[in-house]
């Protein structure tokens, strides 16, 4: 039996981000196909190592403290000690503990890892936190047997340190959403079709305080809806809500999938500032509710949009461009058409896992 060992993440079933949900879909498309799937978890508290199975996937949970990313480092390493004890094959998520896969390359493990997006580039981070994610993507394009990068521009960006033919490029995956009951706008005093929908953490590099300003600069007849959590300790944070006018509507963090989708299927346009990265899932959830799309303008977020979006850099830039598309019922209807077609060429989860699939089978079998 094909044998695949799932790390980098912090378990299934999803509850937390992109990686998650993506080591879900892709655990159960490889378990119906016939694989033998085993994931690591991170979970808090103190205890032994458990082994569990949900819906056919087996599951090594690890108890590793508080939730701090100095536990997740630690979870990152007792995961890997573990993999590395078992000859099996290795799906790495992610570079930010790269390092640690010596002890794969060390065991003789065959290891792929998805290379995520260029973490040391985000503004958040200070130069400490730079430098080592630096160092861990040069270590995972260095120790991984194979890499995925889920973007060209990230497969571009990996053969700096990486022959090409040591990377293949798989974009994330998205379901697509039709028929959605709207019946959850009610709760947040929404109207389908009166909105635009924002969801992003609140960091300076994915343009919320710009896309918030852009919005403010004038009545929209619409609301803004942004999603997060928003605190009054943080400056960026504030200055955020400072910068919102009365048509902006802050809903707080927002993490049930019902009302994510009636958020995403019924807006007028999907607001996306995101500036670093490859093919983000929440771009890709835009195109696969068919949302028309004002994106920030970077080359990232131009492949994978393309003609479903308009492209924005800055507040009046913002402004500007839902001047001209927001009551442009004729424009914004192309755009919707694009964003479907545009997801079903690329971004269907069975295309990706799929691909997924037969990367992994020709390693399994090496």
């Amino acid at each position: 039996m094909k044998t695949l060992r799932i790390l980098g993440t912090r378990g299934v079933p999803a509850a937390h981000g992109g990686f998650e949900t993506f080591a879900e879909q892709l655990a159960l498309h490889l378990v119906r196909t016939g694989w033998r799937v085993i994931v690591y978890c991170q979970e808090t508290g103190q205890g032994p190592v458990q082994l569990d199975e949900w819906c056919g996937v087996e599951r090594v949970r690890m108890a590793c403290g508080a939730d701090t990313p100095a536990s997740t480092i630690g979870f990152d390493w007792k995961a890997t000690r573990h993999a590395a004890a078992s000859r099996d094959l290795c799906l790495t998520l992610g570079y930010n503990t790269a390092v640690f896969c010596a002890l794969l390359r060390l065991a003789g493990v065959t290891n792929v890892i998805n290379m995520d997006g260029i973490e040391w580039r985000r503004a958040k981070w200070g130069a400490v936190a730079k430098l080592w994610f630096w160092l861990n993507e040069r270590a995972g394009s260095l120790l991984g047997n194979h890499l995925v990068a889920d973007h060209p521009e990230i497969a571009r960006h990996l053969q700096r340190a990486a022959p090409a033919a040591k990377i293949t490029m798989i974009p994330y995956g998205a379901e697509r959403l039709a028929e959605v009951d709207a019946s959850p706008l009610q709760a947040y005093g929404l109207q389908p079709g009166r909105y635009a929908t924002l969801i992003a953490r609140p960091e300076p590099e994915n343009s919320v305080l710009e896309a918030v300003r852009g919005w403010s600069a004038r009545p929209r007849g619409q609301t803004l809806a942004v999603l997060g959590g928003y605190r009054q300790d943080h400056a960026y944070h504030r200055a955020v809500r400072a910068a919102a006018g009365p048509e902006v509507q802050f809903c707080g963090p927002i993490y049930d999938k019902p009302i994510l989708r009636a958020l995403r299927a019924h807006c007028t346009l999907y607001v996306h500032g995101h500036q670093v990265g490859g093919t983000n899932p929440s771009l890709v959830e835009s195109l696969g509710a068919g949302n028309a799309v004002i994106a920030h303008d970077n080359a990232f977020n131009r492949w994978v949009a393309q003609d479903a979006a308009v492209y924005f850099d800055g507040a009046k830039s913002f402004s500007s461009r839902l001047e001209a598309v927001l009551d442009n019922a004729s424009q914004l209807e192309q755009m919707r058409a694009a964003a479907r077609r545009r997801f079903e060429a690329e971004f269907q989860w069975e295309q990706v896992l799929q691909a997924y699939d037969r990367l992994l089978t020709q390693h399994v079998m090496r």
